[in-house]
């Protein structure tokens, strides 16, 4: 059978360290070569993803020139290569030229083989991430499914995908139910795109961001001289949405008069103009979001519970980013991908640093305020790699997590490296406990315990 484990390349001139090295990674598949010659022909032949380099190399094993040509061409044949260096000249300079020089990370020798293991692992999940972020963007952005649109690894996110592209064919009303910024809108056009009302209208209308006064105007149009200002009879939203889709985003702060007439045209599927008498029949599919508890607003007296039920036929809850094991350094990529070309052309990645940060922040603004620190980032960048500072952040920042007494501070670590565990090794079980350094059995303990599906 082929060996498909990640291919692993050690450039070391030591041979007891080779020797070394060689046997502590039973997970890849390694390989040892000792100068540059050796480590290019690795590298054309059997383009390894991670390579860990010494810079003290033959003809020059006491200085670092021959690290850095060695460096410089690995990257220039094969870019996505997460190169960590190692050596024990002048750390802090060589560190600061490895890292602007497109270094993933820089391990200072001597070596310890267990921490210097853990960075091999990052490397290999960050390659992996980048490689199913560049899949995903290469991807047509109308195919017909949601994945066309979204960026996501996580199973978290993926789950509410093929929920998404199960129900796209039906005609039944869908309600999505997630906090502001988590992408409610990006899904209810991939709803759309999914669905056999592809080729007519996606019309979208935030209910929230229209007064009261003008909303029944917005939504069921007007018909001339209506009222002060109508000059011309202008159709509203849901008949520009005819044999399409309609997109309510805010659903819940609908006011209540206007909530009677969307509930009469859900039922009868005819509206009447402002001001007008004739009924117009419309053909749309009705998608809504809120980020607000509907049901206490029914319980409440300011919803409807017959329009709550119209809408809500399926409910979608959408997971926070927080939630999203992995996907803030996945979106991270993208957005540097998508901005750096035309707000700074000289930033290339992000530093070591900014994916701990990334990794490690809360994000209560989820995807919008991922994208405007990485815009900012991007800008204020000063080298070819994005740092925490450049993100506002601060590596290891975690902002909304209260850890009350010690049992809440090992429940919060326990679920966050079982998450993260369980998105690296693609749900894998067996490969999962292996990471977190524990047995399968208790690995499944844990996740009865903390009531957490695999």
């Amino acid at each position: 059978m082929a060996d498909m484990r990640p291919k692993l390349l050690i450039v070391e001139d030591d041979s007891g360290l080779q020797r070394q090295l060689r046997w502590a990674y039973d997970d890849y598949r390694v390989f040892i070569a000792g100068d540059r010659e050796e480590a290019i022909e690795f590298i054309r032949t059997e383009a390894p993803d991670v390579v860990t380099l010494d810079l003290g190399l033959p003809p020059d094993p006491d200085g670092t020139t021959e690290g850095f040509a060695t460096l410089a061409e690995i990257l220039q044949i094969k870019p996505d290569t997460k190169v960590i260096v190692a050596s024990g000249h002048g750390a802090r300079e060589s560190a600061l030229n490895a890292i602007s020089g497109g270094a993933y990370d820089f391990y200072q020798k001597p070596i310890d083989i267990d921490e210097l293991g853990l960075i091999v692992s990052r490397a290999f999940h960050v390659h992996a991430l980048e490689r199913e972020n560049a899949r995903l963007v290469e991807q047509p952005a109308l195919d017909n499914r949601i994945l066309g649109r979204l960026i996501t690894a996580a199973p978290e996110m993926l789950k509410v995908a093929r929920t998404i592209e199960r129900v796209a064919t039906t005609n039944i009303s869908v309600m999505l139910l997630g906090a502001s910024g988590t992408g409610k809108e990006l899904l209810a056009h991939g709803l759309h795109d999914a669905s056999n009302r592809n080729a007519q209208p996606f019309v979208a209308i935030n209910c929230a961001a229209i007064p009261d006064t003008l909303l029944e105007s917005e939504l069921f149009g007007h018909e001339k001289g209506a009222f002060t200002g109508a000059v011309k009879t202008t159709p509203g939203k849901i008949e520009m949405a005819q044999g399409g889709t309609l997109f309510l985003d805010e659903v819940g702060d609908i006011p209540l008069p206007i909530q009677v007439k969307l509930l009469r045209f859900l039922q009868e599927r005819v509206i009447e103009r402002v001001g007008g008498r004739d009924p117009i029949a419309v053909d749309t599919r009705i998608v809504c979001a809120t980020h607000q508890n509907l049901e206490t607003m029914i319980a409440a007296g300011t919803f409807r519970e017959d329009l709550y039920y119209r809408l809500a036929e399926i409910v979608i809850a959408i997971p926070t980013l927080k939630e999203r094991s992995g996907d803030a350094v996945l979106l991270a990529k993208h957005f540097l991908t998508r901005f750096a070309k035309d707000m700074n052309p000289s930033v290339k990645g992000l530093a070591p640093d900014a994916l701990a940060a990334l990794d490690a922040w809360a994000w209560p603004g989820n995807v919008r305020e991922l994208e405007n620190r990485m815009k900012r980032a991007i800008i204020m960048a000063d080298g070819k790699l994005v740092t925490a500072a450049d993100l506002d952040l601060l590596p290891g920042d975690d902002e909304g997590v209260e850890l009350i007494n010690l049992r809440a501070a090992r429940e919060i670590a326990d679920r966050r490296a079982i998450r993260r565990a369980i998105a690296r090794s693609e749900g894998n079980i067996s490969s999962a406990a292996k990471l977190l350094g524990i047995s399968r059995p208790t690995l499944y303990d844990l996740l009865k315990q903390y009531e957490m599906q695999a």
